[in-house]
């Protein structure tokens, strides 16, 4: 990176240490969801609540967040994401009741919805337009580096005892109580210091971010907020990039990614793998997720956003239809499963994980942009939410249960790259406002 651009390279790493943990907490829970099921008797119903309390709380987090975003500042709103991790995984770790466990979880959700709306939006706002996609996706690398840490640490700690899953839950209080120290340390979105009448402030971050040349840009919407013109999101003036954020972010979980990230050790071992080995491919995964997440986040700026998409897509296509085959019959194609899941999850981490939070965060302006994150955010979680809670209740439904579930995934999928070849727009190598431009929405 240009050592210009050092300030915002540091400034922006430390923002996006809220994704590692969302990517713990989004993880973790694969490992400890069988031994929670036994403890306190659940069906697969209420065991598929359970897992999904968490996405619950991740869908109310980032249908809110916008708001105290907007109202507080994209700091303090990280601050209290970091204590909110830190209390999900003490509470999680200690629960002796099925309610409280819940109850945690919803917590932890609530703190992973807020993160993935403000997260993001902190970091492309502080980030300069040449590097933007990197340090954007640098929130995706370090949600995949949580799992991949989580899915080893169920590994390592599957075989300590009857409480092995408390102290998977547990670990997380570590890169909380991290988090929590050093993003106290960065400033507040210069952006947003503009939009909020703190313009000298905002030049001197800008100064130091090295990007120049917006701040008048910026200063027109201020003018208009400040005359009393406050912009809202479903004005109509804003249809087109509400409509590529909701269908980029419904298409993202339409790929089944939280089911395989949340189910992974039960998935193998619905393929013949035993619990040993399951938790062991699980890590695998978590490894292919990162390997290709970097590799995405070194090229995003040079291909662009609609490229990756468009090969995720055709990659995924396959892989998972070829896993559906394998579930038709697990007996003959079950141990093919780890490889067809591997090659799905390189060709969504180079696609749809490494674009989505990046380009939600690019394409709405300043004054709506905690809005439009939000509903972006908030239509991704409550697919996830939908697709984590039915997935155990149709594979244990059906003997075909598998089979259905990832020929879905790989139809909805074929849609996905109709919908980004001949719809999306390009964003690379753009400024904020310059998107806005192109979109007509200035």
């Amino acid at each position: 990176m240009v050592p210009r651009y050092n300030y915002a390279v540091r400034v922006s790493l430390i923002a996006a240490l809220g994704g590692f943990l969302f990517g713990f907490e989004v993880a973790v829970i694969s490992g400890a969801e069988k031994t929670i099921q036994q403890l306190w008797g659940l069906n697969s119903f209420w065991q598929g609540f359970t897992v999904a309390s968490s996405l619950i709380g991740t869908v109310a987090g980032s249908l809110v967040a916008g708001w105290p975003a907007q109202k507080y500042g994209r700091k303090k709103v990280l601050v209290g994401i970091a204590l909110m991790y830190l209390l999900s995984a003490v509470g999680c770790a200690l629960s002796t009741a099925w309610l409280l466990f819940v109850l945690f979880r919803f917590i932890g959700g609530l703190a992973v919805g807020i993160s993935s709306v403000v997260g993001p939006m902190y970091i492309s706002e502080i980030s300069p337009a040449p590097i933007r996609g990197r340090l954007a996706g640098s929130f995706q690398v370090n949600i995949v580096s949580g799992i991949l840490v989580a899915y080893l640490a169920n590994f390592l700690l599957s075989g300590i005892g009857e409480d092995a899953w408390r102290w998977m839950l547990g670990v997380m209080a570590i890169p909380a109580a991290v988090f929590a120290l050093l993003v106290r340390t960065i400033p507040e979105s210069p952006r947003w210091l503009v939009l909020n009448g703190q313009d000298a402030e905002a030049e001197k971050i800008f100064a130091k971010t090295g990007e120049t040349g917006i701040t008048a840009l910026i200063r027109e919407e201020h003018a208009l907020a400040s005359q009393g013109i406050k912009e809202k999101l479903f004005s109509g003036k804003y249809n087109k990039p509400i409509f590529y954020a909701v269908l980029l972010a419904m298409f993202n979980q339409l790929s089944g990614i939280n089911a395989i990230i949340y189910y992974a050790p039960r998935i193998f071992e619905m393929a013949g793998f035993d619990e040993a080995n399951a938790f062991q491919q699980s890590v695998y995964i978590g490894a292919a997720n990162l390997l290709f997440t970097l590799l995405a986040m070194s090229v995003i700026d040079r291909f662009g956003r609609k490229k990756l998409l468009l090969i995720g897509a055709a990659g995924m296509i396959v892989f998972l239809a070829l896993t559906a085959v394998a579930f038709s019959n697990p007996e003959k194609g079950g141990g093919a499963v780890i490889l067809y899941l591997v090659g799905f999850i390189a060709c969504f981490a180079f696609s749809q994980g490494a674009v989505i939070w990046v380009f939600i965060s690019e394409i709405f302006p300043n004054a709506v942009r905690s809005q439009g994150s939000s509903l972006g955010s908030f239509t991704h979680w409550i697919m996830a939410a939908i697709i984590s809670w039915t997935f155990p209740v149709i594979v244990e439904g059906s003997p075909q249960g598998g089979f259905y579930s990832f020929i879905f995934y790989s139809i909805m999928m074929l849609l996905s790259f109709l919908f980004i070849w001949r719809v999306m727009p390009e964003t690379k190598g753009r400024s904020l406002e310059q998107i806005q431009e192109e979109l007509g929405i200035r």
